[in-house]
């Protein structure tokens, strides 16, 4: 019988259903035994090379030089592999240094570089626009950016919210990656000459800023969002924390 939430991958009762280590299974004859390390490997690397809708079981298995048979003693279902890749590549987006001055140097680092490591795998960015990331690297990357949020004092709510703000827009950006910069450049050659082609009458707002409305890269485009984002918290934390009771080092500016 189905148990609704905790059957989806992904979901919250299904990580809390899942032990912390899987039984590697009986070993085949012939075969040596996966590990699920191994196995998130390989459906990452096949992910990147071929996209999702080369990612099955089959395809797996045979990269693994494996059988699906052997590959469902240790997984149950692609579903469960792609929550498994979700939560493997936010494990991986690492902040070099630390020791941070300001809330907004630290937030801006985490921003930068979970960008940096979904830009990298650009076949996975949409498994984090279809679920929330509640699986053990996700937990400690929301935990870790909460905390830094009310360490500057930032109230509850306020950090919740905030958090879920920069990351909705970490991934929403990164979903309009370009795939090659080349590309890239041409389609922003063609949108400045159409916008510079609309009748001024018709289109006044488009006209007067056809020259630079296309301009910016997405990088460029990126770092301008992530600035506005972050001096808004800024500016949501004055009007809520009263100035005598801030903590020091609240900002950069």
């Amino acid at each position: 019988m189905s148990n609704g939430a905790a059957d989806q991958p992904g979901s919250p009762e299904w990580w809390l259903s899942r032990p912390a280590v899987r039984d590697p299974g009986t070993r085949g004859p012939g075969r040596p035994p996966l590990e699920l390390q191994r196995i998130i490997d390989a459906a990452i690397e096949l992910l990147d090379e071929e996209g999702a809708d080369a990612l099955s079981m089959r395809s797996l298995a045979a990269r693994l030089g494996s059988s699906t048979a052997t590959l469902y003693r240790h997984v149950d279902s692609k579903d469960e592999i792609l929550a498994y890749i979700a939560d493997r590549i936010l494990g991986q987006a690492h902040v070099d240094g630390g020791g941070f001055a300001t809330w907004q140097q630290a937030w801006r680092a985490g921003a930068r570089a979970l960008y940096a490591m979904l830009t990298e795998h650009p076949n996975a960015i949409l498994l984090f626009a279809k679920q929330v990331p509640v699986g053990p690297n996700g937990l400690r990357a929301r935990e870790r950016g909460i905390a830094v949020l009310l360490g500057a004092g930032f109230p509850p709510e306020l950090a919740a919210r905030g958090y879920t703000t920069i990351a909705h827009f970490v991934i929403g950006f990164a979903i309009q990656q370009p795939v090659d910069e080349p590309a890239g450049s041409e389609r922003t050659s063609r949108l400045r000459d159409y916008y510079r082609s609309l009748d001024a009458r018709t289109y006044p707002a488009t006209t007067t800023v056809a020259d630079v409305l296309p301009g910016a890269t997405i990088d460029e485009e990126f770092e301008f969002g992530l600035n506005l984002v972050i001096d808004g918290l800024e500016r949501a934390l004055r009007r809520t924390t009263p100035t005598s009771a801030r903590p020091l080092r609240q900002t950069d500016k």
